[in-house]
């Protein structure tokens, strides 16, 4: 099943149950799925979806960032909305498991002890690795501690 059609489910059932935001929201996320298969004219590969999603999730937590803290409504709705976009979100990758690939890299690439001149090197064969299941900053904050 594709993650339109689980979102689609998903909708339905919060229509069913009277659930107004979770419905919103799914229908917020249902219409970028839908908006990128228009576009692309033809089916979404699940990374792509994931790709979709994980770019929602992020735009909920730029907005509830940016939103003043006195605020609190909207800081709430943006929070629930995030909360609903998660549950169709991709399993992020923990520290363990992307250092765990990065050794794996360092070991592809025979370097024993990297330097910062080996950043775009490693992060060139890295990040195909980890995309769409990790955060690059979070990949980018991981790597730059191995070079203490």
């Amino acid at each position: 099943m594709s993650k339109e059609e689980e979102v689609r489910s998903a909708m339905v059932q919060a229509m069913k149950a009277g659930d107004k935001e979770r419905k919103e929201s799914l229908s917020m996320l249902l219409q970028s799925l839908k908006k990128k298969r228009i576009d692309e004219r033809r089916d979404l590969t699940e990374e792509e979806e994931n790709s979709i999603v994980l770019k929602e999730v992020k735009q909920m937590k730029e907005s509830i960032d940016l939103t003043p803290k006195d605020r609190t409504d909207l800081i709430e709705q943006y929070t629930s909305r995030m909360n609903v976009f998660e549950e169709f979100a991709p399993k992020m990758m923990s520290e363990e498991e992307i250092q765990a690939v990065i050794k794996d890299v360092l070991n592809g690439l025979g370097i024993e002890k990297p330097a910062p001149s080996d950043k775009g090197k490693i992060m060139k064969e890295l990040m195909p690795k980890v995309k769409g299941k990790a955060d690059g900053k979070e990949v980018n904050r991981i790597l730059g501690a191995m070079f203490s």
